[in-house]
């Protein structure tokens, strides 16, 4: 078992991702993960993100 916020782990093959963000915790698609989502869109506009440093 691993804690992690990373989306690299998370995307190990098989991993089963349990999310306390809510009682219960709840099994949640990797896609469905809002630190995939930011990642995502980091990477595709960084521009976005970065003017705001």
């Amino acid at each position: 078992m691993v804690a992690t916020h990373s989306p690299i782990l998370m995307a190990l093959p098989g991993a089963r991702i349990i999310s306390f963000d809510e009682a219960p915790a709840r099994e949640v698609a990797y896609d469905d993960l809002e630190h995939v989502k930011l990642t995502r869109d980091f990477l595709n506009r960084p521009e976005a993100f970065l003017r705001h440093l």
